[in-house]
């Protein structure tokens, strides 16, 4: 297994049809505790400052209303390819107009530790259009991994402490 990422590293493509972002950097958690956070709606605003709300239940097939900090923008994907502690992916858009698939990724590590990867890819017809009013999401992605390595590595804040690497 590759050494442990201790900051976001980020990737982006750019296409005329398509476009990625990609984050992944290894969380001094385990992959549980990490899930709980991830899962849990209602909390994700306390730790991620990307998030101003999050209405709905984040499980399979389920349709989620999230709201982005000022601004009024909501987005509605659904909830897809989950596979609890380890993966699932938000979808939305419609294709092949213009779609958006964020997929979260867990990877238990040797050492306990667990590495996040989360990439959002973006396509259709109406991307070349679209793409202006979107923000360059490095910066929103590095700042989503860098809330939930310190929220998941904050001691004492797991509902069951021995899922907790950090001092």
């Amino acid at each position: 297994m590759q050494a442990p990422i201790e900051r976001p590293r980020i990737t982006q493509t750019h296409g005329t049809f398509s476009m990625s972002c990609a984050v992944i950097v290894t969380i001094h958690a385990g992959a549980d505790r990490l899930w709980r956070l991830l899962t849990d709606a209602s909390d994700f605003p306390r730790w991620n400052s990307t998030v101003s709300k999050i209405e709905g239940t984040i499980r399979e097939g389920e349709r989620i209303r999230i709201h982005a900090p000022g601004t009024d923008r909501t987005f509605t994907p659904r909830i897809s390819g989950l596979v609890p502690g380890r993966r699932m992916s938000w979808i939305g858009g419609r294709a092949p107009f213009f779609k958006g698939v964020r997929t979260f990724e867990l990877t238990t590590r040797a050492d306990g530790s667990t590495d996040f990867a989360m990439q959002e890819h973006f396509s259709g017809l109406m991307l070349p259009f679209a793409r202006r009013s979107m923000p360059d999401f490095g910066p929103i992605y590095e700042r989503y991994a860098n809330d939930l390595k310190r929220e998941g590595e904050r001691a004492g804040s797991s509902q069951d402490g021995a899922q907790d690497l950090a001092a």
